[in-house]
């Protein structure tokens, strides 16, 4: 399972005061050299956090891969097939939500992903489609030449019980299996830490995990170097 840091929190504290410290490059080379699997940043039409500078410079300067997530519009479409990152992973974004709140409906919207999937495979760049665990999404997803999916690990992470976190995950795993059945990558990622990431490793299809927050604001208490290698250990723990 590969470990991929989502950095676009470092964008959030540096935009808070309108200064250019902490540089999200920056922290995304540093995390290459503790063995990061990849760097994620999702470029908002609202441009909150990341920024086009910062997605560009990231395709000049990182030597992992690059995971651009992204709204299936024009704009960003053409800013991705521009830069061209390794993924794009195709979310929904709402501008009242702090962060992205669940998985795109590709069944409501197949048309549009359809579309945005064929420019972005022009572009020769992969396509990835953030989804909940759900069997119809992911044969949309196949439908229309998705090469991967994402799968949201939101209800996972906030689940209760151990009896809700037991079942949730149960969900995904059978996912994550029918999605490798159709040919498909299998990414994970929403609100995965350092507790509930043990769990998480358990399911053996899922190809790469998606993680911000959590390793972040560890990084606070005891550095970055400190908080991805902690979170690599429980990885590699499986």
């Amino acid at each position: 399972m590969r470990l991929c840091l989502n950095i676009d929190h470092v964008a959030t504290l540096r935009n808070a005061r309108g200064e250019t410290q902490p540089d999200p490059v920056t922290a995304a080379l540093l995390a290459e050299q503790v063995g990061i699997d990849g760097i994620v940043v999702h470029l908002r039409e609202d441009r909150r956090h990341i920024n086009e500078r910062d997605v560009r410079l990231l395709r000049e300067l990182i030597t992992t891969k690059l995971d651009l997530e992204m709204a299936a519009v024009p704009e960003i479409i053409k800013i991705a097939c521009d830069v061209q990152p390794e993924l794009a992973t195709i979310v929904p974004e709402k501008r009242q939500e702090l962060t992205t709140e669940g998985g795109i409906n590709v069944i409501d919207d197949i048309e549009k992903l359809s579309s945005a999937i064929k420019d972005l495979h022009k572009a020769e760049i992969a396509v990835s489609l953030f989804i909940e665990p759900d069997i119809d999404q992911i044969n949309a997803a196949a439908e229309i030449n998705a090469d991967f999916i994402e799968i949201h690990t939101g209800i996972f992470a906030n689940a209760v019980s151990e009896e809700d976190q037991f079942d949730e995950l149960d969900r995904v795993r059978l996912a994550a299996k029918h999605a490798k059945k159709l040919g498909l990558g299998v990414n994970a990622g929403h609100g995965l830490n350092y507790i509930n990431m043990k769990q998480m490793i358990q399911v053996a299809e899922i190809d790469e995990v998606s993680i911000g927050h959590a390793i972040l604001a560890r990084a606070i208490i005891v550095g970055l170097k400190e908080a991805i290698q902690e979170m690599q250990k429980i990885i590699q723990s499986k």
